[in-house]
């Protein structure tokens, strides 16, 4: 019985596979320019999952035609971010043992170096002047959705020398008193403009999650508002974008909603679904994000919201993922 079962579960990864094979050999769903991609200020960055050739891949579109034609790398990330110096990617390296990296590239979408993350991708910023790369990953294979995840965040030098190690390790400061529990995690890091010291971040324990606010030198996290997920700074430095947990701890549900630092005043836009990505500034006033297609797994689309409360959200790049806009 156990060699029938071995055999036809071996049949059907071969199938699988064949499928799944055939799939990326087929020609791409989305319109996809002829020729490679060239890295340009005034663009985004994403990850491709129109399905056929190309899937997975780093894409480009201006920003003046969001919904034209696409460029593709032969690059495939998981995530991907950049400016228009560097690009880094986290990407899943399957096989026998399958690992994990991030990758760090130049504009001609060549490696300049590369770092073996902990485990399954799932965030990574770049700082404005391209010096500095977080990265997020998950250690046990959970997701956000799940009660007990735990993640590695660290912040590497782009250049090489050196970086944070975990932030995990860093003094974790909630007014005043220093969290030790053994449950802290910190995940999504977002750059300050112009102050290479200092980040925000996400940190959790015991049931409790808090907007902090990092600084390198001192290797201090110190809370500064309650539930702020995934955070990502405006341009301008002055407000956070976020996801807020409207639902519970084993059913969550993530509205996209800002703080505004000066005045600590929060506002909750009016998208209804439930946004589980670290949010992206196109300009001062808008904001993109990922959302998965229903019944169509491996694909997703990036959204468009104005900051405007009363503004409905808008479909900016069909089959993508993973928004980075190169100013």
């Amino acid at each position: 019985m156990t060699a029938l079962v071995i055999a036809a579960a071996g049949t059907y990864a071969a199938i699988a596979f064949g499928r799944f094979q055939e799939s990326m050999a087929a020609a791409s769903s989305a319109r996809v320019a002829s020729g490679g991609a060239v890295l340009t200020k005034a663009a985004v960055l994403f990850r491709n999952t129109a399905s056929g050739q190309g899937y997975g891949m780093i894409g480009t579109v201006p920003l003046s035609e969001p919904a034209g034609e696409r460029s593709l790398t032969e690059v495939a990330c998981d995530r991907v971010y950049g400016t228009l110096q560097d690009i880094v990617c986290l990407k899943t390296n399957r096989g026998l043992v399958t690992n994990f990296e991030a990758v760090l590239l130049d504009p001609d979408w060549q490696q300049r170096r590369s770092w073996a993350v902990p485990g399954i991708p799932s965030r990574t910023r770049m700082s404005a002047d391209g010096s500095l790369v977080a990265t997020t990953v998950f250690v046990t294979g959970h997701s956000y959705g799940s009660a007990g995840f735990s993640t590695e965040t660290s912040i590497t030098a782009a250049q090489g020398g050196g970086g944070t190690g975990s932030l995990e390790d860093f003094a974790l400061l909630v007014n005043g008193t220093r969290i030790t529990a053994a449950d802290r995690n910190i995940w999504g890091v977002t750059f300050v403009p112009g102050q290479s010291d200092r980040f925000y971040a996400t940190a959790a324990s015991s049931g409790r999650i808090w907007l902090v606010k990092g600084s390198i030198s001192a290797r201090t996290l110190t809370a500064v508002h309650d539930g702020v997920e995934c955070p990502s700074i405006s341009p301008d430095g002055t407000r956070i974008a976020y996801k807020k947990n409207t639902g519970g701890p084993l059913a969550a549900h993530w509205r996209v909603a800002l703080l505004d630092l000066a005045a600590g005043t929060e506002t909750v836009l009016s998208e209804p679904r439930s946004v589980d990505d670290q949010i992206e500034w196109l300009d001062d006033r808008t904001l993109l994000y990922g959302l998965a297609r229903d019944g169509a797994a491996g694909d997703s689309d990036i959204w468009q919201i104005n900051v405007d409360p009363a503004s409905r959200s808008s479909l900016y790049i069909e089959h993508a993922w993973s928004p980075s806009v190169v100013r």
